[in-house]
């Protein structure tokens, strides 16, 4: 039973980090008990934290302890280089004790820097083979011919069979897209036709540091825009010349690197990166120790918007040389990578074939992670174009950003067009707005159709022609019909504007399914260990009993559509027979209508928080019920209760809440929290997009 794997490489910088974060990506979709061990790490500096087993073990929240991810720094491996022995066997004592805690276990191999890399390669076929662990290599196209690539990844496998270590596969990553299927095809040839071939195209937004990585690469001084650090720079340019001919340089994602005294190319870079007919601008460095004279710095500090602005001590040409030497890594602090890295290897790598060779167990339930990984998955099975009235918000923007990047959806935005693409550029967001559509609701295209329609639909409530006219200049109405209208399949919005104003549209010409009489919400609460539904927390006050049973029964579809088994606890103060009062009636009564309509749903009710979570206090308390201790579909009897569990089980446990998405309505429009994060919106469009594929 393979329980581990090896991810390898002979030589430095081939992107092993790629592998590494889609690998453990993949697991996480099928079991929560991942483990992550790389036996000899590059720290430099005692008192620092390896960056990349850092960066692994947060962005997964992986319940391995730091010190436990490793077994030795590669100074101190390189010190007991002598007797291969020992090392052997304390990096098999640190790995057994992972092991045992985990359905399976990724593990990296050595970088490769510096002296001693004979001996790397000779240490990491022996890790492998004693750890019992198959092999993915690794091979670098960077700076390679094709011949030179095919020719390393052979040698490479070749010495890995000498010394009798198993190969799962071949993985050719920054390879020039130009080259790419040749390549492939040339590997698919040569090697046994059981392995496993991928090839991975360079990517800039990999291989380009960020301004901050430049900063600590250079020791440099942030003079100004310290929050835009995560810039990426794709080229650098040396602003030597006179501003015109400068200007005629300026490319995507530049870094300028000149003398501080030259004030016009300051001035003329940062007026460049605000016109929409120059392309964005990622920093400036300022070399030689030099700071621009007392008016350029008032003037910079009276702009809305400042990009990078370092200043360093080294000269023009030792800076330009240190830029162009620097290796972007993948760290903590840039998860803009990671989700690249992870985008990366689902698109090249065949991950059915790979999960044939090394998935051989089955976890049963659904983790967070499984939860949020399928979410993704099953948007991008059939996309959908969904509507986003607050088109200015900055949390929309950088959530549309990740939607596109990762080509989940297609985005409408609502609003000004100029308005939102200056913000796009003041942002430095990564989006192209060839690929957006922005519609102003009253110069749009379809604004005199929408009028009219509004007015036919809404003319026996005495809305007139005019009054529809002024209607539809506001967002919500004009995202709302264009969901009617099918111009898009669905609509989130709620940033800015109130739950009323985003769903009163809905409710007035999109309307109910048939045969449902109450539009209601819920989250899908992901917590540490499973996902909960949580409903109704976010639309009806004082729910009837008719009306809890609704809520209940459309909250049953929504699980059992999102991949979670429905056992639904109707929550009350008291469980079982043991209460009275009118609070608790009014849920006995929900649950029996519940029970009679559809009796082949398993609902328990009343019953208490505790007992329908907690498998002890279920068990004492209702005896042989099927949902007793084990509820996935929590319904409160009323908006207060549910409201604030929610908020306080969000709080308390660190849970992600992800919703509310809006049950009941013809079409999916969902409402936001004003205080949502970027996350909170990227989610909520996932789970839209979704409810879409059904109608």
């Amino acid at each position: 039973m393979t329980k581990n794997i090896f991810i390898a490489s002979a030589e430095p910088y081939t992107g092993k980090s790629v592998i590494a974060f889609g690998m453990i990506n993949m697991l996480l979709a099928k079991t929560q008990k991942v483990g992550y061990f790389k036996p000899i790490i590059a720290q430099d500096d005692p008192n620092k934290k390896d960056e990349h087993v850092e960066a692994m073990l947060d962005y997964f929240s992986l319940p391995v302890k730091y010190e436990d991810a490793f077994a030795f720094t590669r100074q101190e491996m390189l010190h007991q280089s002598e007797d291969s022995g020992a090392i052997i066997n304390t990096i098999i004592s640190k790995y057994k004790k992972l092991e045992d805690n985990y359905d399976f276990t990724v593990i990296e191999g050595s970088d490769f820097l510096g002296e001693g890399m004979a001996f790397e390669f000779e240490s990491n076929a022996l890790m492998a083979k004693n750890l019992g662990a198959p092999v993915l290599i690794v091979v670098s196209g960077k700076n390679k011919t094709a011949s030179q690539l095919f020719k390393s990844a052979i040698n490479i496998y070749r010495n890995f069979l000498l010394r009798d270590v198993q190969v799962l596969g071949v993985v050719a990553n920054m390879v020039n897209p130009e080259e790419a299927e040749r390549i492939k095809q040339a590997l698919i040839n040569q090697l046994p036709t059981e392995l496993l071939i991928a090839v991975i195209p360079t990517e800039n937004g990999l291989q380009s540091p960020t301004m901050n990585e430049i900063t600590l690469a250079l020791g440099g001084e942030v003079l100004f825009g310290s929050e835009l650090l995560d810039n990426q720079v794709d080229n650098f340019v040396t602003g030597a010349m006179m501003l015109p001919n400068f200007l005629r340089h300026i490319k995507d994602n530049l870094l300028i690197v000149t003398p501080g005294d030259r004030g016009d190319i300051i001035i003329g870079a940062l007026q460049a990166n605000l016109s929409a007919n120059y392309p964005k601008i990622a920093g400036i460095v300022l070399t030689a120790g030099s700071l621009p004279d007392e008016p350029i710095i008032k003037l910079i500090e009276g702009l809305q918007t400042i990009i990078p602005i370092i200043a360093v001590q080294k000269g023009t040409f030792e800076t330009t040389t240190t830029i162009g030497g620097i290796h972007s890594k993948i760290t903590i602090e840039n998860k803009k990578k990671i989700a690249l890295a992870i985008e990366l290897f689902e698109k090249y790598v065949d991950i059915k074939a790979l999960d044939d060779k090394i998935i051989t167990f089955s976890y049963q339930g659904i983790t967070p992670h499984m939860f949020q990984y399928q979410l993704v998955k099953w948007a991008k099975r059939d996309k959908k174009h969904i509507v986003l009235p607050e088109g200015n918000d900055e949390r929309i923007l950088k959530a549309v950003e990740k939607l596109i990047t990762q080509e989940i959806v297609d985005i409408t935005l609502l609003g000004d067009p100029v308005e939102i693409t200056n913000s796009i550029k003041r942002l430095g967001l990564n989006l192209d707005t060839n690929v957006l559509k922005i519609h102003n609701p009253g110069h749009s295209a379809h604004y005199n159709d929408y009028v009219n329609t509004l007015h036919e639909l809404r003319k026996a409530k005495n809305v007139n022609l005019e009054m529809a006219r002024d209607m539809m200049t506001d967002v919500s109405y004009f995202g709302t019909m264009m969901v009617y209208k099918g111009d898009a399949d669905g609509m989130v919005s709620g940033a800015v504007h109130t739950t009323q104003h985003t769903i009163r549209p809905a409710l007035q010409f999109v309307k109910t399914k048939p045969g449902v009489s109450v539009v209601s919400s819920i989250f899908f609460m992901c917590l540490p260990e499973r996902v909960a539904i949580f409903g109704d927390c976010a639309v009806n006050p004082n729910p009837t009993a008719q009306q809890l049973a609704e809520i209940a029964i459309s909250s049953a579809e929504s699980s059992a559509k999102f991949g979670i088994e429905p056992r639904i606890a109707m929550l009350s103060y008291s469980s079982g027979t043991s209460g009275e009062g009118e609070d608790v009636e009014r849920v006995r009564e929900a649950t029996a209508i519940v029970k009679a309509k559809h009796p082949e749903l398993k609902i328990e009710g009343p019953i208490q928080y505790d007992a329908a979570v907690d498998p002890l206090v279920g068990k004492q308390k209702l005896p042989g019920s099927e949902v007793a201790g084990r509820a996935s579909v929590l319904i409160f009897p009323d908006l207060n209760t549910g409201n604030n569990t929610y908020k306080a089980v969000q709080r308390e446990t660190g849970a992600l809440a992800i919703g509310p998405m809006l049950q009941g309505l013809n079409k999916p429009i969902n409402d936001l929290s004003r205080g949502c994060t970027v996350d909170d919106i990227f989610n909520t469009v996932v789970i839209t997009a979704i409810q879409c594929q059904d109608i």
